[in-house]
């Protein structure tokens, strides 16, 4: 049996990416979501997305999403996991790959956001999503929190400089909890990954608070204890 003839007895799938975009603003983990421009399920709210490419490898693609979204390029980005239900999508047999991005809101394109009917939306009040996008986000999420346990996040999502305060929301709006500010101040320090600067932020108390920022050789520091436990 010739190999055009082995591949030619199985069905043909598509194979799609889906990009959770998280960004951090205003205290508040948030999600750009789009206006679905196409049938089925025209207008709905979805994630953004497409198809990989026949040049393209998933990371390639979701990339090039991003892109085409945001404007940004440099971009953390973490593949989440494959969803493959047989109707997860009612107009054809779509294998998605599902990546989770985190970006500055502050330095996304706003004109391309908009062109794509596009809109943040805070991670406690996503309106009703096509397809399995829910159980998409679902997990992105958990992935996110895990990545979270296991190393010091931030440096994606807030500015250069940034105070314990600053680092401890962004911990309450990952983990959608509260979280003890004396405990999580000695956790993050016990790290090593922060160095403190001789500048401070005063918009939080009168005082102020003196900002940090992540050392230079952070990545190779951080995950070293493995599990932060907050």
């Amino acid at each position: 049996m010739v190999l055009s003839d082995l591949y030619g007895n199985h069905p043909k799938h598509y194979l799609a990416v889906d990009c959770v975009i998280f960004g951090y603003e205003d205290y508040e983990l948030k999600l750009l979501l789009h206006r679905r421009p196409i049938e089925p399920q025209k207008g709905g709210w979805s994630l953004m997305g497409g198809f990989c490419g026949n040049e393209e490898t998933l990371e390639m693609a979701a990339t090039r999403v991003l892109e085409q979204t945001t404007g940004l390029t440099d971009i953390y980005l973490e593949q989440v996991e494959a969803f493959s239900k047989p109707d997860r999508d009612p107009a054809a047999r779509v294998v998605s790959v599902a990546f989770y991005a985190l970006i500055r809101i502050d330095q996304h394109d706003e004109e391309k956001v908009k062109s794509s009917s596009a809109h943040w939306w805070s991670i406690n009040e996503i309106p009703p999503l096509i397809f399995d996008h829910e159980e998409i986000v679902s997990k992105a999420k958990e992935r996110l929190q895990m990545k979270a346990s296991l190393e010091l996040v931030g440096r994606e999502l807030l500015p250069e400089k940034f105070t314990l305060m600053q680092l401890r929301r962004l911990y309450e709006a990952i983990y959608q909890r509260e979280l003890d500010p004396g405990n999580f101040r000695k956790k993050i320090l016990s790290l090593n990954v922060l160095e403190k600067t001789n500048t401070k932020n005063t918009t939080e108390s009168k005082k102020g608070a003196f900002n940090y920022r992540f050392r230079e050789n952070a990545d190779e520091l951080n995950g070293h204890e493995r599990v932060i436990k907050i």
